[in-house]
């Protein structure tokens, strides 16, 4: 039996406390892409604080009510090409949101698909959840400090690998911003508010 809200899993209910917490980092009115939408509970919370969002997911009758948040592309993003390219490259966006969801050779696209300052704020299930509930096959399990390998060329600002609560399970996730390589330094250093 899955011990993970059903409503949670499928996109349903509020948006998750970690992608609360962090979405002060993402810029007024920024673009948000939510990677596995679901039904759109985090395209609602961003929708709501005045983001232009997009969802992907490969389930029509979730697009269909995450549709009403922003913009909603139904795409199989496991077994075929990544759907939002424009010119060859991967669309940009202010913020990359991902819960409950996790397919590694989606990594290098979530990177790709930030734009220069855009604010990564990831959340899934790590190794561990399999002794409390599912998933419990360890190819949807991160493994320890998966994250901080995985997005190393980011600027991490917050990071967290353990056991929660209500309901039980073992979660990693992330918050980090994709440093502005472009010609010119900055004055004074960025500030990520915690």
């Amino acid at each position: 039996m899955d011990i993970t809200s059903t409503a949670t899993a499928h996109g349903k209910g509020s948006a998750s406390s970690w992608v609360r917490r962090w979405s002060h980092l993402v810029p007024s009115h920024g673009s948000v892409l939510d990677i596995a939408c679901g039904q759109g509970r985090h395209m609602q919370w961003f929708s709501k604080q005045g983001h232009a969002v997009t969802g992907l997911d490969r389930a029509s009758d979730a697009l269909e009510a995450a549709g009403r948040f922003g913009e909603a592309v139904r795409a199989d993003i496991e077994n075929a090409p990544w759907p939002l390219m424009q010119s060859g490259q991967a669309r940009q966006f202010d913020a990359v949101i991902v819960t409950n969801y996790l397919w590694r050779p989606l990594f290098e696209i979530m990177i790709q698909s930030l734009s220069p300052d855009g604010v990564l704020i990831y959340e899934t299930f790590a190794q561990g959840h399999e002794t409390v509930g599912k998933p419990s096959n360890p190819d949807f399990l991160l493994r320890p400090n998966e994250l901080l390998t995985a997005f190393r060329s980011l600027h991490i600002v917050a990071f967290e690998d353990g056991f929660l609560d209500h309901p039980p399970r073992f979660v990693q996730r992330i918050a980090a911003v994709r440093p502005d390589l472009s010609d010119q330094p900055r004055q004074t250093p960025a500030r990520y508010t915690l």
